[in-house]
């Protein structure tokens, strides 16, 4: 059985971590620092009534944390992915760019709003991205039944790449025309042996939302319950990193 990924175990502060998570989506962001008895505001251009955070803003979250983000002590940004990564490559620019459509790139302008706010930052976002590559996660890290490796760009603190194992198996569903079972479930787009509502909740590890498009957007809280103890961690230095 795959074993989850190390956890860096830390003392809490003397009070609750005020995190802004912007691009706040359904929160699976804020769902892992929750679990962490962290405070979570998020915000977002869309409304996102499944919201699990303890205060939502509906708004340009570039504006927000240029605003406000000096009044929280750990700030999370998941930029929109879409003008990053595959959707902007390939097969996929040319059909994008045959119909007129485009994404805004806002990887560097939220980097440069963080940067004003002079508190510790993490950004996320997907393989092909602009963010610096310091912390890469994996589902597989966690023993979770989806992939979805994403990377985390720190500012203003550091961690330790934890380790990546093997995967085990295929994503289950259709690739180039063939059909192939796996132990993974393919938590994007619809067709094809692609994961259900059901499927991707339980994947990933998200029980307050039935939205299949927000779920497929969502990251596993997992990834940033972690991702919060390093940071715990790299507040007490010489603290071991166990497992």
């Amino acid at each position: 059985m795959t074993q989850p990924a190390r956890i860096p175990r830390a003392r809490s502060l003397d009070r609750p971590v005020r995190v802004l998570d912007a691009y706040s989506c359904i929160g699976g962001a804020a769902r892992g620092y929750q679990r962490l008895g962290w405070h979570i505001t998020g915000v977002d251009i869309e409304p996102q009534p499944d919201y699990c955070g303890d205060v939502f803003h509906q708004g340009d979250a570039i504006d927000f944390i240029h605003a406000h983000g000096a009044e929280f002590d750990f700030i999370h940004a998941s930029p929109p992915c879409q003008g990053e990564g595959a959707p902007t490559k390939g097969t996929n620019a040319a059909r994008n760019a045959a119909v007129g459509r485009t994404y805004p790139r806002l990887i560097a302008p939220t980097r440069a709003a963080l940067q004003t706010t002079g508190r510790p930052y993490v950004i996320e976002n997907v393989p092909g991205s602009e963010v610096r590559k310091d912390i890469r996660l994996c589902g597989e890290q966690f023993g979770l039944a989806v992939l979805m490796h994403r990377y985390f760009e720190l500012g203003g603190w550091t961690a330790t790449q934890p380790d990546h194992p093997q995967h085990r198996g295929y994503v289950r569903g259709y690739r180039h025309g063939e059909y192939r079972e796996g132990p993974y479930v393919a938590a994007y787009g619809k067709g094809g042996g692609k994961a259900t509502v059901e499927e991707i909740r339980t994947a990933k590890g998200i029980d307050w939302s039935t939205d299949h498009f927000r779920l497929r957007e969502a990251l596993p809280p997992a990834y940033t319950e972690w991702i919060g103890l390093a940071y715990l961690a790299s507040l007490a230095p010489g603290l071991e990193v166990a497992a």
